[in-house]
Formats: structure tokens, C-alpha cells, sequence
């Protein structure tokens, strides 16, 4: 990579300097650890592109890591999630790793660890060690167990790893400072007794190690040069210096752990935990539910990869957490729609139109550009006939010089097709439009080459044949919450800013072309957004979700408010 090229962020920064100083290009080496408890979020989509990133930029290895310690709140079923999501993404990983892989070097070290006294079996419950480990403004005490003898230290070890004792009778701690400025450095936790099954060790182990101990000893293991993490972390780089001095051998790279902050994403939370709830709960279907926050729901939603990593591009790597308001990866979703999905015809709040001159029985076949971007996705055909649904919205039988859809009196043009003029209405007993009649120019078809096709008309609008149309589910989707930053007011349950009408339901027409439409396509339903396939489709029946509107109505509507 250039240096020239573009202008560093500050972890670019930070590896660049460390080159300098002598270390080896060919030793850069990084890593993505994530904890298979949960789903990702977009959170973690941002920390994906920046070490994969790195990875590209540096020609370097990019390990993915599962921090897999806790078997009590870790499945398969989130490894293989989180793997899927990678890949999706457009990455792949050089190793696949577990800090499972390390459970005998981590406990073999641990037992070096008591044999040099740096290391000690404490008894305590868990209320009595909140007390001894004192305040931020306090130093704590000394526990009553920790001046234990070597020989009893590594006899209670052992013994809690063969599975003699129930959870929470013994932890073994490392032996720093109780009187520690810091306090994770106060004798900090590195094993606890937890008698679970393990998703890949299954009933080998009854301690496992906190993440604090493994997290840096995997790094060093797998010879990570460089550790980026979120901020909440930077009290916990003394610490993970602290184990790392323990076991380092200069002949080998010592991994650095550098901070990132966090860039959270308005009207979402991105807490495994929350996202957790809103599962359970059920205020959504599951994981993937297009509402929510997680790579998964995105990808079910319609949201291209590409459009994912440029916005996590865009919104790039800083020192400082801020709110980024969720508009911005809207817009760059459209912007890659725009770019990539084919133009279809399709009707959501239909009206039937009847064009009153137009030949009963007869039926045309008109051709369609599939794209106005890329000509190289060529033409589709799409039947016409004397019945057509419009948008309910696109006609008004009496509107000011704005409008410029179909009223009584004036023309628009039939998108593909031809120039009509409104006539009459026909409606019901309560005063509600059911039918409009129009006339047509029989001459003014698009593409005909006749001098009334060339004839301009102010207003062009989207129709479907009523003989040929598809019917279809269609999912709206909107913001899961109504609150800007939901976990901002810590007073406020985040539940409570659920937007209730997060999800309508409807039955939308579409054109005869989309019947083929596979699970996971992308298309513009022309003049309404940009619609995708979802999972839930079958042959019998197609279901769309709305992945987002060719513009940004939300932001009209806060103006407004």
C-alpha cells in the first residue's frame, strides 16, 4: 500500500510507525475475535472491514478468532451465523481459530503461573471479593487466601479442573496489586469454575478461562501483530500487557492492542444483549428479521454487501463514539441499488384503470428497459391490456398545477406504453373512487417511431395489466425504534421506544416477469423504492421486502415535526 495514495486514518497511522521502527511487513498479521453468543450487528460490520481491510491493504494474513469461553451463552448455530456473514461481506478469513484451541497452553501457563507465585486459588464469594477489591477512589485489601502456598494452590487448581467443585466455591486470580490505580489490575479473575457444556470441547473442561486472560494469550499464540479493539477496552490494555509479559519471548512478535471507538447507528441497539430481548420477546421474528440491526437481518432485508462497507468506508475509524444518524447507510444502500438492480413494474395501493377505447380482448406484449443506468441489462417484456392497476396515489380528480399525474381532463404517460387522458370515475355507495376511465392515443405508444410517441406530457406513471399481474406480499419495513438513540435515556426501559408500526403488511401487484424471482434478488419497483425476495417466498407465494425508498421520506418527517 501507498502511503501516498490516500491519507491515513490513525490505526494506519499507528501500523505505518511501527513498520518504520523495524518491524517486518511479512509480520503484520491481524484478526477478527468474535464471541459467539449472538448474531453480528452492524456494529461488528464495521470492525470486519476495518481488519479485513487491513488485511487487503497490507497483503496480511486476517485471522478469524472465536473467543469461545463462555459456553453457557455460546452455540453453533452463532459460529456458523458469524461465519456466513463474513463471507457475505466479501472476506475471507486466512485461519479459522478458537480460543477454545488454547484451553490445555492457557491452563499449562496458568500452573506456571502459581509455581512463580503470581498466581492464587481464592475461596471467597463473589459478594465478599466486590468488597476487598475496593473503589476507583479506595484501594482494596488483600484477600485471605492469597498468600496460599504453591502446593496448595496447584492442588485446589487442579482439582477445580477435574471437576471437583461446584461453580462458584473457587476462582483462581492473578496476583498484581490490590492497591492498583486501575482497577482491573486488582488481582484480576483467570479462571472460573463452570460446570457446561462446550459447543466444540463438550464435557472436557469444568474451568474456563475469562477473556481478559485469553484474549491477549491467543493473540500472542497465533502471533497477531496487531489487536484493534472497541474503547470500553483501553482499561484493560495494562492488563493484557501485564499477561503478556508473563509469557513473551522476544524472539516472537508481541501483539499490540490499539482502540477504536464505537460508531453507533441511530433508531437501532446493537447490544448481543438487546438484540437478544427483542428475539425472546418476540418484538420481532428472529436474528434475521429485516428490522433488526444484525448482518443477518440487513442481508433479508436487501441490503447489498457492497453497500455495507461503504459505509462503514465512510464513516471511517475515529477516537471518539458519536451517533451516526442511520440515513447515511440508507443512502449508501440506494446507491448501490440504484447502480446494480433491475427496474420492474409493480402496484401497492391499486386503482383499477380501464382505458374505455381501447379493444376489449386485445393484448400487447411492450417492451421495458430493465435498466436507466446500464443498458447492458437489456429489455424484459411486459403484457398490456385494457384493465391496469395504478397507484391510488398517482390520480386526483381535481388537482392543482403541482400535480402532475393523471386527473380528469389531462394526460400522463403510461410508462413503456401509452399516453392517456382521464375521463370519468366510477365509485361506491361511500363515496370512494373503485374505477377510473381513460382514453388512450393509439398512436403515441413508446419506442413506435410515430410523431405522437415524440409528443411530450408532463407526468409518466407505473401501471401492471389487472389479466397479468402477480399478487404478492409485500413487508414495508420501518425504523424498529422511534427514539433517535434508544439507549440514550438510561432512565427509559429501550423497549419502550418501540415503533409500533415498525412492519405493515399488504398485497401488492406485480408484472408477470418477477413470478421467477429467487429468494434474495434485488429489484426497483419503479417510483416506489427498492424491493427485495425474501426468505419466506415459495412458488405459491411471493413475499418482498421493502429494503429502502428511492429517497429519504424519514428525514422530511422529522423537519415537518
Amino acid at each position: 500500500m501507498s502511503t501516498e495514495e490516500k491519507s491515513l486514518n490513525f490505526i494506519e497511522q499507528i501500523i505505518e510507525e511501527d513498520l518504520k521502527k523495524g518491524l517486518s511487513r511479512d509480520k503484520l498479521r491481524f484478526r477478527f475475535p468474535p464471541e459467539p453468543n449472538g448474531y453480528l450487528h452492524v456494529g461488528h460490520a464495521s470492525a470486519i472491514c476495518l481488519n479485513f481491510g487491513l488485511g487487503l491493504d497490507y497483503n496480511a494474513p486476517v485471522n478469524l478468532r472465536f473467543d469461545d469461553t463462555n459456553p453457557a451463552k455460546e452455540e453453533q448455530e452463532y459460529v456458523d451465523a458469524i461465519k456466513r456473514d463474513i463471507e457475505w461481506l466479501g472476506f475471507q478469513w486466512s485461519n479459522e481459530c478458537y480460543a477454545s484451541d488454547y484451553f490445555q497452553q492457557l491452563y499449562d501457563w496458568a500452573v506456571e503461573f502459581i509455581k512463580k507465585g503470581i498466581a492464587y486459588v481464592d475461596s471467597q464469594s463473589s459478594e465478599d471479593m466486590a468488597i476487598q477489591k475496593g473503589t476507583p477512589t479506595s484501594p482494596g485489601t488483600n484477600s485471605p487466601y492469597r498468600d496460599r502456598t504453591v502446593e496448595e494452590n496447584l492442588d485446589l487448581f487442579e482439582r477445580m479442573k477435574n471437576g471437583e467443585f461446584p461453580n462458584g466455591t473457587h476462582i483462581l486470580r492473578a496476583k498484581i496489586s490490590m492497591n492498583a490505580n486501575n482497577m482491573l489490575m486488582r488481582d484480576p479473575i483467570m479462571y472460573r469454575i463452570l460446570h457446561s457444556h462446550h459447543h466444540r470441547t463438550g464435557n472436557d473442561w469444568c474451568i474456563y478461562p475469562m477473556y481478559d486472560w485469553a484474549h491477549g494469550e491467543s493473540d500472542y499464540l497465533e502471533q497477531i501483530s496487531h489487536s484493534f479493539c472497541t474503547l470500553e477496552f483501553l482499561p484493560h490494555r495494562e492488563l493484557y500487557d501485564w499477561f503478556l509479559d508473563q509469557v513473551y519471548d522476544d524472539s516472537k512478535v508481541r501483539p499490540k492492542q490499539r482502540e477504536f471507538a464505537r460508531r453507533n447507528l441511530s433508531h437501532t441497539v446493537v447490544s448481543k444483549r438487546k438484540l437478544l430481548q427483542l428475539v425472546e420477546e418476540k418484538h420481532v421474528t428472529s436474528w434475521d428479521d429485516p428490522r433488526m440491526s444484525t448482518i443477518s437481518g440487513m442481508r433479508r432485508r436487501g441490503y447489498p454487501p457492497m453497500a455495507i462497507r461503504n459505509f462503514a468506508n465512510t464513516i471511517g475509524i475515529a477516537k471518539r463514539t458519536n451517533l451516526i444518524d442511520v440515513s447515511l447507510l440508507e443512502f449508501c444502500v440506494r446507491e448501490e441499488l440504484n447502480k446494480t438492480t433491475p427496474r420492474v413494474m409493480a402496484v401497492l395501493n391499486p386503482v383499477k384503470l380501464v382505458i374505455t377505447n381501447y379493444p376489449e380482448g386485445k393484448e400487447e406484449i411492450l417492451d421495458a428497459e430493465n435498466s436507466q443506468e446500464d443498458e447492458s441489462l437489456g429489455f424484459r417484456k411486459v403484457p398490456f391490456s385494457r384493465e391496469l392497476y395504478i397507484e391510488r396515489e398517482d390520480f386526483q380528480e381535481e388537482a392543482n398545477k403541482k400535480f402532475f399525474r393523471l386527473t380528469l381532463g389531462t394526460e400522463v404517460r403510461l410508462k413503456n406504453a401509452y399516453i392517456i387522458k382521464g375521463e370519468s370515475v366510477v365509485k361506491d355507495a361511500a363515496g370512494n373512487i373503485t374505477e377510473i376511465h381513460c382514453s388512450y392515443d393509439e398512436d403515441s405508444r413508446s419506442g413506435s417511431g410515430t410523431e405522437a410517441s415524440q409528443r411530450k406530457v408532463k407526468g409518466t406513471i407505473h401501471w401492471v395489466s389487472i389479466n397479468h399481474a402477480i399478487e404478492a406480499e409485500v413487508r414495508i419495513y420501518d425504523r424498529l425504534f422511534t427514539h433517535e438513540n434508544p439507549d440514550g435515556d438510561k432512565e427509559v426501559d429501550f423497549k419502550e421506544y418501540i415503533n409500533p408500526n415498525s412492519l405493515e403488511v399488504i398485497t401488492g401487484y406485480l408484472e408477470p416477469s418477477l413470478a421467477s424471482a429467487k429468494n434474495g434478488e434485488r429489484f426497483q419497483f419503479q417510483r416506489l423504492g427498492y424491493y427485495c425476495v425474501d426468505t419466506d417466498s415459495s412458488a405459491e407465494k411471493l413475499v418482498f421486502n421493502k429494503t429502502v425508498g428511492l429517497r429519504d421520506t424519514w428525514a422530511k418527517v422529522e423537519n415537518k415535526e
